[in-house]
């Protein structure tokens, strides 16, 4: 019957076993939703991911490994079909399709470098900027692109460059957000930089900025003399002691020009003793600019570059010349050698940090001349293989924060 017990039971089961399954089902899916979460939120932690793990490449800033494994976490980022980072210089990273326009990058680049302000490319701009002729790409997919400047500060220091099927105002924006999150990285990589260059600058100033090479060979030059010549291993004694007590002054980072050029006149008359007649030495100095002031020690390295790496490898005689004159509000210092001289594009990489290499001197005068005075004031090096060097520093003559 209807309403006998074992019917109402057997409804009370049925009706608890649908509660049990809807029950489990829900959990089931609330856990899924717990783990997952939203599109929205599954979004945002892909975009902070890939942001997270494009950031530990660039923490030690712009470089050619750094930029090639951040490259493919942004590309995924913006979902273009190709990106590129690049430095003033070059292009570091390529990621993605149609790699055939990388050699055309940097002209393609040029403006944006150089104002600043984001630029998009259509596909007849590629293609005027392209190697070679023929469509856009091998895949014919990607007819557009958007470069964005790098800024640290209020220089420009590199791009990224999106490359797409077109450029709509959203690659546009994220572009543009992408770069400036680039910047930021740069940023935090020189205030690490420039805080490792704080830590070590009592360690630089107590320690000799002479070279063992430089030493030894002095030393013996010394010992060469004192049988034969005895009054002038004495007075080599007195230079190379004058030479060290310089190098190793502790009373401030700074010293005027005048001080290092009686150091770098030291230096030069301990290794004429050993080279002879092969060191040949000029001197044109404009008596106003004496007392600028200018970093510790960076001119003697320069002129060491110039006897080690321009005139020790050449055959025959050799000439420096050394001059100082007064440029307006500058004081301008050039270290000219005719020796063996240099690849400019492997210099270029050395000095950007990209390659180890023996001018190491060079590289660590040009850093602090950035760091005290800014990028305008680094070293400008002319060289070619077999044509000699060409060394221009350029320092302010009034510097009332630095004292000698």
């Amino acid at each position: 019957m209807p309403d006998s017990p074992l019917y109402s039971a057997a409804a009370v089961a049925v009706i608890a076993l649908a509660v049990a399954v809807v029950v489990a089902v829900g959990l089931k899916v609330l856990r899924s939703f717990r783990e997952l979460g939203t599109d929205a939120e599954r979004a945002t932690y892909n975009t902070l991911h890939a942001a997270s793990k494009a950031g530990r490449h660039l923490r030690t800033g712009l470089n050619p490994a750094g930029a090639a494994k951040a490259s493919r976490q942004l590309r995924a980022l913006l979902g273009c079909d190709a990106l590129a980072i690049l430095d003033v210089s070059g292009v570091l990273a390529w990621d993605g399709t149609a790699e055939e326009l990388r050699p055309g990058l940097m002209g393609l680049a040029a403006d944006v470098l150089s104002n600043g302000r984001t630029q998009v490319f259509n596909a007849a701009d590629l293609l005027l900027h392209s190697p070679r002729s023929g469509p856009v790409s091998k895949s014919g997919s990607v007819a557009a692109a958007v470069v964005a400047p790098v800024r640290a500060g209020s220089r420009v220091v590199g791009a990224v460059a999106a490359f797409a099927p077109q450029a709509g105002a959203g690659l546009v924006r994220a572009t543009t957000e992408v770069a400036d999150w680039v910047a930021a990285q740069v940023e935090l990589a020189e205030l690490d930089a420039s805080r490792t260059l704080l830590m070590e600058a009592e360690v630089r100033a107590l320690r000799a900025q002479i070279s063992p090479h430089f030493i030894y060979n002095s030393l013996n030059a010394i010992a060469s003399f004192i049988n034969t010549d005895p009054a002038r291993a004495r007075e080599l004694v007195v230079e190379f002691a004058d030479f060290t007590r310089y190098s190793f002054r502790r009373h401030g980072d700074f010293t005027t020009l005048a001080e290092e050029l009686r150091c770098i006149d030291r230096y030069l008359l301990l290794e004429r003793a050993r080279f002879g007649e092969r060191v040949q030495v000029s001197l044109r100095i404009a008596p106003e600019v004496l007392s600028t002031v200018i970093p510790f020690l960076s001119l003697q390295p320069l002129v060491e570059n110039a006897v080690r790496h321009g005139l020790e490898a050449k055959e025959g005689p050799g000439h420096i010349t050394i001059c100082a004159n007064d440029s307006g509000a500058f004081a301008e210092v050039t270290i000219e050698d005719d020796g063996v001289g240099m690849d400019p594009v492997q210099l270029q990489s050395m000095l950007a940090g990209h390659t180890d290499g023996e001018h190491v001197g060079l590289r660590n005068v040009d850093a602090r001349l950035r760091q005290v005075y800014g990028d305008e004031h680094g070293l400008v090096i002319e060289t070619a293989p077999g044509e000699g060097t060409l060394i221009t520093m350029r320092v302010p003559k009034s510097q009332p924060d630095h004292d000698a």
